[in-house]
């Protein structure tokens, strides 16, 4: 048997282990947040037509890689618009692991399916600015229950 000190021990560095997400985007180490635009504000709750923006933009320069930000599993394609409705940017994932379900729009995946590893690339931000020119390019992220994912970035 193992002493209950050791068991308590293990149980925070696996605590402490698993901490936040990792960087989503190459060049945003800190998954910075976009700002506000013309077009809008980038943080959750930011006012939408015909309500609130219920995820968070983090930011991510066209063509740039996109990284798991935990382990888990592509649930499948994702698609923030529909069908036909601005093509070049309308892709994205389900991501389901470590506790998480999100969305993540705007990337065009390496596969649809499959297990993923946090740090792993997944895939690369389409062309935000042929559509959405003077946008701060970025990757939409969304929790599947539409909370708040902002303390997880």
């Amino acid at each position: 048997m193992f002493p209950l000190k050791v068991i308590v021990f293990v149980a925070l560095v696996s605590t402490v282990a698993a901490g936040p997400w990792g960087q989503i985007c190459a060049g945003n180490p800190r998954n910075r947040v976009r700002g506000c635009d013309r077009f809008g504000c980038g943080h959750y709750g930011a006012p939408r037509p015909p309500g609130i923006h219920k995820g968070v933009d983090v930011i991510c320069r066209d063509g740039s890689i996109v990284y798991a930000p935990f382990s888990g599993v592509i649930g499948g394609r994702a698609n923030p618009y529909k069908v036909g409705k601005n093509s070049a940017i309308n892709n994205g994932i389900l991501l389901r692991g470590s506790g998480f379900c999100i969305h993540m729009f705007y990337i065009r995946p390496v596969r649809y399916s499959g297990r993923i590893n946090k740090g792993q690339k997944i895939g690369v931000m389409l062309p935000m600015q042929r559509v959405y020119r003077g946008m701060t390019s970025h990757v939409h992220v969304q929790n599947c229950n539409r909370s708040n994912p902002t303390r997880n970035l």
